[in-house]
């Protein structure tokens, strides 16, 4: 006997009422349809059974649940005071905008540090120094050890280069610590990928060559040689040689301003804007030859040290030195600024290391040294790097305290040439007679870039949109000084055009009494315009204002793009 088939089930719908219900009860029920939105809002719609209902079938109220932690999350103080910049004002301003305008400030500053706290996690990287075992001094540490002990990415940047034919040596890296420039005595220059070990460019220019620096990218590069100064890319091609640069010894780049300083044999210290390729200052320093040269990273501000012991601060725009400090009873071999700008070594033929508060220019403590230091340079974190003839030495914690002993200490084959920290790396580049050296020096460099400053990893687009952004930001400061302090004779020469206008509205016709200093003529003081002028007279008078005005901003339009040379930098050098 066949059974019979079962009726299959229609599946219910999330809009149709409870199928469990007999028909007569949902007939009773009005259709979903010409349900109001008020009806549709009341009614709470039941799961289905065995809990498989959609979630728009389960009350609102299951749906919400409550935050445990309501709120932003709460950032440690201590955290974020690493973050902030000085400390609030005391004192309340007088003047009501201003108080609101110093409020808005001070909000903007807390919430950056903030921020910057947050994100702080995000940081995977954690600085770290050298430490020996209980009784062990970190200076008789040698590098074949720290190599040792150290993993294989880092034990490869521990290198050296035996170039003994045309050595000595200096070195240069880029901002980002990717791109090393070595340059000997003898002619012969290189750059290359250090962390790849991949060659960009060899070359002998046949001629001596006294320092060299990275530009603003690693597509260019500055070689000072005999004569003059020359300008290569990173495919060693020749391209400008700037006679009016002669004999210069030492260079620093300027990556801001993109300027390039440069210190001669003749005691000139000159400015080389390279973006525009020309000459915007020469200075006569009046101290004889000028072999050491540094900058302060924070402000741009020029160091050099001279012979009789002194060493000087200049800026672009000022043709006297800015400070003038006794340093030394000798001539001085070396001038390091750190990065924060706080900070300045010295040192000298008397053979002593000393460390100075520039923002008191007082000294702080003195190191006497076996034998005088003849480069110096400062790491991203502080490190003081010394080279004594064959022997290179860093210290730690030199600003806080005089050390007894050196932090790290590595012997060279021969006498020390130039001396360079890498930026991003515990790497130490030493340029000897004998070739180049890659110390390990833990601790050096900051472990963390920024991206958007200074990225090692950058591609070919990244620099281009890099250089354009720096670019336009180096313009918009030149722009804003030119109209600052640069537009003198121009505001003379338009107020002049300014009272004829008025004169020639006034129905005076250009032929008023002239004006002296104090605003009186010769017939006594002058009467007021506008009370002799009709409206319409007044309405020209405003319309003929107006022009000059646009005419005036027009002309410094023109007048910015053409980058002043003479003038223009005093609102870049605060």
């Amino acid at each position: 006997m066949e059974r019979p088939a079962k009726k299959k089930k229609r599946p219910q719908r999330y809009w149709e009422g409870d199928v469990s219900k007999p028909e007569s009860e949902r007939a009773e029920e009005p259709p979903a349809s010409k349900k109001t939105h008020q009806d549709v809002a009341h009614v709470e719609k039941k799961p289905t059974p065995g809990g498989k209902g959609r979630a728009s079938q389960l009350p609102a109220s299951s749906l919400r649940k409550a935050d445990p932690f309501p709120g932003a999350a709460v950032v440690p103080r201590k955290r974020v005071e690493k973050f902030q910049r000085g400390t609030k004002p005391e004192g309340k301003a007088s003047n009501q905008q201003l108080r609101r305008h110093l409020a808005l400030q001070e909000e903007k500053a807390e919430a950056a540090a903030k921020q910057a706290a947050r994100m702080d996690l995000l940081l995977l990287e954690d600085p770290g120094f050298l430490e020996g075992e209980e009784g062990e001094d970190t200076c008789t540490i040698r590098q074949a050890d720290i190599a040792d002990a150290v993993d294989l990415a880092s034990a490869a940047k521990h290198f050296e280069l035996r170039l003994d034919q045309f050595g000595p040596y200096r070195a240069s890296y880029t901002r980002n610590g990717r791109h090393l420039l070595l340059g000997g005595r003898r002619g012969h220059v290189a750059a290359l990928d250090w962390h790849t070990k991949a060659l960009m460019c060899e070359i002998n220019v046949m001629e001596t060559v006294t320092d060299l620096a990275w530009l603003h990218t690693e597509t260019m590069f500055a070689v000072a040689q005999r004569q003059w100064l020359y300008v290569y890319d990173n495919q060693g091609v020749e391209l400008n040689c700037l006679k009016r640069f002669h004999r210069v010894q030492r260079m620093e780049f300027l990556p801001y301003h993109f300027l390039l300083a440069t210190a001669s044999e003749t005691g000139f210290l000159q400015y080389l804007d390279i973006s525009v390729g020309k000459e915007v200052a020469t200075i006569c320093t009046k101290g004889g030859r000028l072999g050491v040269m540094a900058q302060n990273p924070s402000n741009a501000i020029v160091h050099l040290g001279h012979s009789n012991g002194t060493v000087t601060l200049w800026s672009p725009n000022i043709k006297e030195p800015l400070v003038r400090m006794l340093c030394h009873r000798g001539a001085v071999r070396g001038v390091a600024v750190d990065g924060s700008g706080t900070y300045m070594a010295t040192s000298g033929l008397d053979r002593k290391l000393h460390v100075y508060d520039l923002r008191a220019y007082r000294r702080l403590h003195s190191l006497l040294l076996p034998m005088g230091a003849g480069h110096l340079d400062f790491s991203q974190r502080g490190l003081l790097g010394a080279a004594c003839q064959e022997v290179v030495q860093v210290y730690k914690d030199i600003s806080i305290c005089p050390p007894s002993k050196p932090y790290i200490c590595h012997a060279l084959p021969r006498p020390a040439h130039g001396l360079r920290f890498c930026p991003f790396e515990d790497v130490l580049g030493v340029g000897h007679e004998e070739g180049f050296a890659s110390l390990l020096v833990p601790g050096a460099g900051q472990p963390n870039f920024d991206a958007l400053e200074s990225n090692p990893f950058r591609s070919r687009k990244q620099r281009q949109e890099w250089e354009v952004k720096a670019l336009l930001e180096k313009g918009r400061l030149v722009v804003e000084a030119a109209r600052g302090d640069g537009c003198e004779a121009l505001a003379e020469e338009a107020a002049g055009g300014e009272l004829e206008k008025y004169q020639a509205a006034a129905g005076l016709g250009g032929r008023g009494p002239a004006i002296a200093e104090n605003g009186c003529s010769a017939l006594g003081p002058l009467p007021d315009l506008s009370k002799c002028m009709t409206s319409r007279q007044k309405l020209e008078a405003q319309l003929t204002e107006n022009n000059i005005v646009k005419e005036e901003l027009d002309l410094l339009d023109s007048f910015s793009t053409r980058l002043p040379t003479s003038f223009g930098w005093a609102g870049c050098w605060k």
